[in-house]
């Protein structure tokens, strides 16, 4: 039976009357998202933004440079030495900061980074959780279509054979009758598949913003389903080491744990060095060294400590509420891809085979004239019904494993 439903996948490749170029599978259509993908790029900006933040907060302070030029005598200025009690002042100053201020910028900075890549990854995870559903839509429609497709070319060799025993006097013209409106059945599905298909592919398309025809876009890939499913706990390991947003967490607690750092630093005292020269008759010229220390009595920056202290409180919640929403997700996303397997595994077992063995043998019976029009229109009807409820299943089964692989982060199920 899988085999089966792989001829239908592949069938598909080719809609009426349009010729479609070389279909993608799952990974040229991921490239090509990560590569065009509007918001993706917008969002790389983030963390080029971010490491260019990391420069700033590394600068050292700017040496300050003052020159000046006192005790002018314009009142009794004398034109031929007019600086003869001229004062020329060159000061340097500089400010040191302690407690390793700059390398406590610089980590924060660095975390800030680390945050930016992390979010850009969990926003680069729900994207592609949209455009593996959109991706899992089109297969569907394309296996829906293949089948509608085999259908109606099943129904119409069907149509020639019984019009060979109308001729001959085997069945009454009512059957026949019955029969070619049967058909509109088909017809009427092939259409609408047909739709869905193309309705599908332009989502995907949008998603990738591309601009090629949908008649000329196609892709492929497996359309089944497996019953393998790795213990739930295995999957709360991988969602631990792979979800972004949890990591995101995780570096925001670091991250408030180093400004709580640079706080308690900026409190401290730093002095600032100044050097001075300066021509002061009867000396030619001298120099002076300085020290300012501002004194830290009211000013401790303390406000900014019991910030800071309550933002290592309010991340640490924070991330005990992210890795509650992972394991929910992961357990949320796991109960159903299970749930789906369950219910596909009688289908692969029986009821395929099932419905095509009844509708086999009500044909045969029927041209054979051992059987009522009505039993084997109804044969028709519970094998396609079967096979359309199995297709759709399949593709609950592949949405919902794309779910769980969003609550994990990484593609575990394929």
């Amino acid at each position: 039976m899988r085999r089966f439903v792989w001829i239908l996948v592949t069938a598909a490749c080719v809609t009426a009357g349009a010729r479609a170029q070389t279909a993608l599978d799952w990974q040229q259509v991921q490239a090509r998202f990560q590569a065009a993908n509007p918001a993706l790029r917008a969002g790389l900006l983030n963390i080029d933004e971010a490491r260019a933040a990391e420069i700033t907060a590394y600068l050292r302070p700017n040496p300050n440079l003052t020159a000046g030029l006192d005790q002018l005598q314009p009142f009794t200025f004398n034109p031929y030495r007019p600086l003869t009690g001229a004062f020329p002042l060159i000061s340097l100053n500089y400010l040191h900061e302690r407690e390793h201020k700059r390398e406590l910028r610089l980590d924060s900075a660095k975390q800030a980074t680390s945050i930016a890549f992390s979010q850009q990854e969990d926003l680069a995870r729900t994207l592609l959780f949209s455009l593996r559903n959109a991706f899992v839509q089109t297969l569907q429609a394309k296996a829906v279509f293949a089948l509608a497709k085999d259908n109606l070319d099943y129904f119409d060799r069907e149509l020639v054979i019984s019009r060979d025993r109308l001729r001959a006097g085997d069945i009454a013209q009512l059957d026949m009758n019955r029969l070619e409106l049967q058909r509109v059945q088909y017809e009427s599905d092939l259409q609408t598949a047909l739709v869905n298909m193309r309705t599908a592919k332009i989502t995907l398309l949008q998603l990738l913003d591309d601009r090629t025809p949908v008649d000329k876009f196609d892709v492929t890939g497996p359309f089944d389903f497996s019953d393998r499913l790795m213990p739930l706990e295995e999957f709360h390991a991988q969602a631990s080491a792979a979800r972004p947003d949890l990591k995101a967490a995780l570096q925001a607690v670091e991250k408030a744990k180093i400004d709580h750092k640079l706080a308690v630093a900026n409190g401290s005292t730093d002095p600032t060095f100044a050097v001075d020269a300066a021509h002061n008759p009867p000396f030619n010229v001298y120099l002076g060294f300085s020290v300012s220390i501002p004194l830290r009595i009211f000013d401790r920056n303390q406000g900014e400590k019991l910030r800071t202290e309550l933002d290592i409180t309010h991340a640490e919640r924070a991330r005990g509420v992210t890795e509650a929403l992972v394991y929910g997700d992961v357990d949320s996303a796991y109960v159903t891809v299970a749930n789906n397997i369950e219910l596909l595994k009688p289908y692969r077992d029986k009821y395929l085979k099932m419905a095509k063995d009844i509708r086999d043998t009500m044909e045969f019976s029927y041209q054979r004239g051992q059987a009522a029009l009505l039993d084997y229109l109804d044969a028709q009807r519970d094998y396609r019904a079967t096979y359309v409820a199995y297709l759709n299943l399949v593709g609950s089964y592949l949405t919902a494993a794309s779910q769980l692989n969003l609550a994990v982060g990484r593609e575990l199920i394929q």
